[in-house]
């Protein structure tokens, strides 16, 4: 009797650990839950964290995201109103807002990526091609430009953009409202679409690149004739204002010294004219010395008879 009680328990013991997991399930608070039996939902979504219960072996627990999530679309190039090829890379964000229609629709989160691919896409193409480049690029009107650019003529200009009518955030706006309608048939909402990076095509960004740099080539050697220029007038101010300075100098120099030579000749004579006897030794000096700076040793002297050196030297020697 005993033994036949402890298999029966063990037995029961066995099927509740097989049952049990089977039973029940757990909703977690990002989970939203469909309830499918061979397949077909037997009722609506569960949204609330919990323990739940459910049919044994025939029913499947089907789990969704209940968070917002990200939509990161591949960079597709696309042609612009004005007929400019640009590559779009762009973004979005959704979420599942009804399960039951989210899971007979798409199943998956995959095959939900590939036809949002197909949507939001679609609409940011024919936005695109249905504004021109400026509008997709500029976000506000209020905008001022700002730098310079060098016209056909060589002439450096003030860039001029031309005034926009709606906008980047206004073309994403549009693409929001197009693609959410489509959207909200799968049990999907969305949330909001961004242009992330826009490009020009590769075939002519070499071009729009060189072009680019030309212009600010241009730019640059215009700045450094403008400096070069101005560094001449400088250079020329200070070479005027040097010889001015130099001039002005030299004629003090020359007024100090001729003031100089003036006071000395002054005492000379005032001292050498006192008496007739220093007048005449004033004039044997100076004679000596101007006999001893015009003559050296090698010199020869061929002197006339009335010559005063001839004179002062016969007067020297008839002293002796």
């Amino acid at each position: 009797m005993k033994l036949i009680l402890s298999l029966t328990l063990v037995a029961t013991l066995i099927l509740a650990a097989i049952g049990i997991p089977s039973l029940t399930f757990v909703v977690n608070e990002t989970d939203q839950v469909i309830i499918t039996r061979f397949g077909k939902p037997t009722g609506a979504a569960i949204t609330n964290a919990g323990l739940y219960t459910m049919t044994p072996f025939i029913s499947t627990v089907n789990r969704f995201e209940k968070r917002a999530v990200d939509w990161d679309g591949r960079p597709t190039e696309m042609p612009t109103k004005d007929k400019t090829y640009i590559v779009v890379d762009a973004f979005a964000r959704w979420r599942i807002v009804d399960a039951e229609a989210y899971f007979l629709r798409l199943r998956d989160e995959r095959t939900a990526q590939s036809r949002l691919d197909d949507i939001i896409g679609g609409e940011i193409r024919n936005v695109v091609a249905s504004h021109e480049l400026i509008e997709i690029v500029r976000n506000d009107k209020a905008r001022k430009p700002t730098g310079e650019v060098v016209g056909e003529d060589k002439a450096v200009r003030a860039i001029e953009w031309p005034p926009i009518q709606i906008g980047r955030a206004a073309l994403e706006q549009i693409v929001l409202e197009n693609a959410a309608p489509k959207l909200r048939v799968f049990g999907i909402e969305l949330l909001n679409v961004l242009f992330t990076r826009i490009n020009y095509n590769e075939a002519v960004q070499q071009s729009i690149y060189q072009r680019m740099i030309s212009e600010r080539q241009q730019i640059a050697e215009r700045f450094r004739s403008e400096g070069q220029g101005e560094a001449a007038r400088i250079l020329g101010n200070r070479e005027k204002e040097l010889r001015t300075i130099e001039s002005v100098a030299y004629r003090k120099c020359q007024t100090l010294r001729g003031t100089a030579d003036a006071k000395a000749t002054e005492i000379y004579a005032r001292a050498y004219n006192q008496t007739p006897e220093a007048a005449e030794f004033y004039q044997f000096t100076k004679s000596l010395e101007t006999l001893q700076k015009t003559t050296d040793s090698n010199t020869t002297l061929v002197l006339t008879t009335d010559s005063d050196l001839y004179g002062l030297l016969k007067q020297s020697r008839s002293r002796e």
